[in-house]
């Protein structure tokens, strides 16, 4: 069994696309229209092929509750890993990327929280050495 494919609820399905790729520098995989919303994935350059992250609209009410829940504790939706956080930190705030704090050490992590501005916090993270 494998993981294929992961899903973010999104506010903006449109506004997600361009952070996602013109911010994160991942890739549009698939567009579908779907009526109102699209199966929207995007992958990124560094990861594993074929693995794909739907921005998926928050069109079922409760998702958007659920959502912006999370958003308020400060929970973040999903994480995404790198090998050298302080460089991909860097960049990401270059870019105008707003996190929530530097990078830390977090037990066997260095992390840093930031918005994807489509409602959901990520977090970014480097495995220690």
């Amino acid at each position: 069994m494998q993981i294929k494919l992961a899903s973010v609820t999104v506010e903006n399905q449109e506004d997600a696309l361009r952070f996602y790729t013109g911010k994160l520098g991942f890739t549009k995989k698939a567009d579908i229209s779907m009526g109102t919303y699209r199966w929207l994935t995007v992958s990124s350059p560094d990861g594993l092929e074929g693995v794909e992250l739907l921005l998926e609209a928050a069109a079922f009410p409760p998702s958007g509750v659920y959502q912006k829940a999370r958003y308020d504790a400060g929970i973040p939706s999903t994480a995404f890993f790198t090998t050298d956080i302080a460089s991909e930190f860097k960049r990401l705030k270059d870019v105008g990327v707003a996190f929530r704090s530097e990078p830390q050490k977090m037990g066997p992590v260095i992390a840093a929280v930031f918005g994807d501005t489509c409602g959901n916090l990520i977090n970014l993270v480097q495995p220690s050495a």
